[in-house]
């Protein structure tokens, strides 16, 4: 049966008559989403803007590396969000559509492994439809890891052949040859696409908000959502096979012995993040990987006297690593 909202009030439709704009943000894992997503907070200005922040795996970490949190973030968690798609999310924008004080934009950052497609039939192919409407599906890709190898995921090439705006991340890490071989691939896939390079997530804002680029077609509109969900579901994470490995401690950690687990890392894991407490320190410490790049942010707060870790790949060994963090806790 296909979802349903209830009935929405008529002042979440804009003067356009178009309903609240959406951008569906996507990108396969550690592409940069996250600070793309900081960097639109930061630059806001008045436009009140809900984001709506999907994790893969059962500990919310993206949404403590946003900086700019407050009540019109929502945390779909513990799932690849077009896989759990149409009831959680369906509810979670018919909830901020019918607020006392509506929002004026919102923003979907998907998990790394989510196919977009299933994510804009939700919008397109139910009641919402006539209260939001998608703006654009803008995709993030790792200038550095982006080859066609990387994209034999179903859902991975799906960001891409969908895609309204890619944004070629982290132009800073590959040369000027690199990057033109890049676009030349990304417009092999998506030829219509708008290409824009950025370093760190930044790009002029009136370029990525209110463009009104996505035209979904006839034929898509007429999917059933439930259907092509209830088949997404049963067969993507199996087919790509994507898994989430999530660690707590309330132990802090030995430095040395965790960049060595790092160092000692399976080419299989794709993608790492978390809030760290190591011995001896007075920080904060925010953790991000990706491929075999590392990053360990400190920020000068209280630690947290607690450890929160996310890995994600494929046909993951959870056992070995829970089992190799566990040898990296201080005595």
């Amino acid at each position: 049966m296909t979802p349903s909202v209830k009935q929405v009030r008529p002042t979440s439709v804009t003067a356009s008559g178009r309903g609240i704009p959406v951008t569906i943000i996507t990108g396969f894992l550690g592409s940069g989403k996250t600070t793309l997503l900081n960097y639109i907070l930061h630059n806001r200005q008045d436009l009140k803007i809900a984001v709506i922040v999907n994790e893969f795996g059962d500990i919310d970490i993206d949404s403590k590396l946003l900086v700019s949190i407050d009540e019109n973030m929502v945390q779909l968690s513990n799932g690849c969000i077009c896989c759990t798609i149409n009831e959680n999310l369906i509810d979670t924008v018919d909830a901020l559509i019918n607020r006392d004080d509506p929002v004026d934009y919102i923003l979907v950052e998907t998990t790394g492994v989510a196919d977009p497609l299933p994510i804009m039939l939700s919008f397109i192919t139910t009641e919402l439809q006539t209260v939001t409407h998608i703006d654009s599906i803008l995709t993030v890709v790792d200038a550095e890891s982006l080859t066609p190898n990387h994209y034999d995921s179903e859902a991975a090439l799906n960001q891409l052949i969908f895609a309204d705006i890619i944004l070629l991340n982290k132009t800073d890490l590959v040369a000027p040859k690199r990057i033109h071989q890049l676009k030349e691939y990304i417009r092999s896939l998506k030829p219509g696409a708008r290409v824009l390079q950025t370093q760190y997530g930044q790009v002029s804002l009136p370029l990525i908000l209110d463009v009104n680029l996505n035209e979904p077609s006839t034929d898509q509109r007429a999917a059933p959502a439930n259907h092509l969900a209830d088949d997404h579901q049963s067969h993507h994470l199996e087919h790509d096979q994507f898994m989430a490995v999530s660690f707590e401690s309330d132990r802090a950690l030995n430095l040395p012995k965790f960049q060595t687990f790092i160092d000692n890392l399976p080419t299989n894991v794709y993608r790492g993040k978390g809030i760290l407490w190591f011995q001896g320190s007075q920080l904060r410490h925010l953790f991000q990987l990706s491929g075999k790049r590392c990053d360990i942010k400190s920020e000068r707060s209280h630690p947290p006297r607690w450890n929160q870790l996310v890995f994600i790949g494929r046909n993951l060994n959870a056992e070995w690593i829970r089992q190799e963090l566990a040898e990296c806790m201080a005595s």
